[in-house]
């Protein structure tokens, strides 16, 4: 089925009209039109073929929200009508020890990514994301939405929701836990307002004063100024997790002195380019450990989703029209949103009318 789409052809070229094909629905998989999609920094980073591997024409989104419009035979989970929603991956191997215990993130054989993954060749010989009008995925990668309303604002915890709850859930974020978020941005806000949800006491780390009062209103008791070394030297010692989410790299030193013994510091933003190296000192005085974690597993991110639904947690947005794309690019480069944007896909459906 041909679907209006956004690509980019190149790595040096903008995002433009695209079509592209999707598969008639199988036995097992749930066609959903597309109500929005979020902007996630990997879209950039993937199109501009910053990352090595991107395939193009590169079809990025895996923030997406959208309702059921067909089911195939076998699928029992999902009706027609329902709110549904699609992250980062559509599919695995199933059978590994990841696969089995619902960590498909962590696939043996590697996931299916929602773009830039293998597809057959009729699909285009590879998967293309939701920055298009409709997709096609196996029922086993398809989440439900049980917000009541306000969509948009649900699409990039699909992303930023999950990669920033499963290090907090993993390492024990709640009550009687300290737990600090570095970067108050796509990333960053969500895990203020979770590591807060959760119970912890929270502190924000960012280079910017002017955002002392979001961060408050978001759920942080604390904000320090990162590249202000007095206040940086009162909060040594005193962090159970830290969760950075800044995607340039930087000098983590100055946040792995901020650990209690045994504490950890979590990446889960990914620089195009390394950190500079750690001190070892800074990890085995302390026992310290610096870890990694890659979004979640499908179970996770449906415990997630249905967190965030009991709690009316959303993603603080802005929204924009398919065409703006390039634009907001741009403006994320230059962190110029608070703190994700959306695509409304309407304005790609009438923008393919209109054609």
């Amino acid at each position: 089925m041909k679907t209006p789409a956004y690509a980019a052809q190149a790595g040096d070229q903008p995002l433009a009209f695209h079509a592209i094909e999707r598969r008639a629905p199988g036995p097992r998989d749930v066609a959903i039109d597309i109500a929005h999609c979020g902007v996630c920094h990997s879209d950039l980073h993937t199109a501009r073929g910053e990352w090595p591997g991107t395939l193009y024409p590169c079809v990025p989104g895996h923030e997406i929200v959208g309702s059921v419009t067909a089911i195939g035979k076998d699928v029992k989970k999902f009706k027609v009508g329902q709110h549904v929603g699609v992250g980062c991956l559509v599919g695995s191997c199933g059978h590994c020890g990841s696969c089995k215990e619902g960590l498909e993130n962590y696939c043996e054989n590697g996931f299916v990514g929602t773009y830039n993954g293998p597809a057959s060749a009729a699909e285009g010989g590879h998967t293309f994301g939701g920055y298009s009008t409709h997709i096609v995925v196996d029922e086993g990668f398809v989440l439900h939405i049980r917000h009541q309303g306000n969509l948009a604002a649900v699409a990039p915890l699909l992303c930023a929701g999950i990669t920033t709850y499963s290090p907090l859930k993993h390492w024990k974020a709640g009550p009687g836990k300290t737990v600090g978020i570095v970067g108050l941005g796509g990333l960053g806000h969500m895990g203020v307002k979770l590591a807060h949800a959760m119970g912890a006491r929270v502190a924000l780390f960012t280079t910017s004063p002017g955002k002392e009062a979001d961060a408050k209103r978001l759920g942080a008791d604390d904000v320090v100024i990162s590249k202000d070394a007095k206040q940086m030297a009162k909060y040594a010692n005193r962090f159970d997790l830290i969760v950075n989410t800044v995607a340039a790299p930087h000098n983590l030193d100055v946040f792995l002195n901020l650990l209690k013994r045994d504490g950890t510091m979590c990446l889960v933003g990914a620089p195009a380019s390394p950190h500079p190296s750690t001190q070892v000192f800074n990890l085995i005085f302390k026992r310290r450990a610096l870890a990694g974690s890659l979004i979640g597993g499908i179970p996770e991110t449906q415990e997630m989703l249905d967190f965030c639904a009991e709690r009316g947690i959303v993603s603080d947005i802005e929204t924009i029209a398919m065409n703006q794309i390039n634009t907001a690019y741009e403006r994320m480069l230059r962190s110029d949103v608070r703190y994700r944007f959306v695509i409304d896909m309407q304005s790609l459906k009438q923008e393919a009318q209109a054609r």
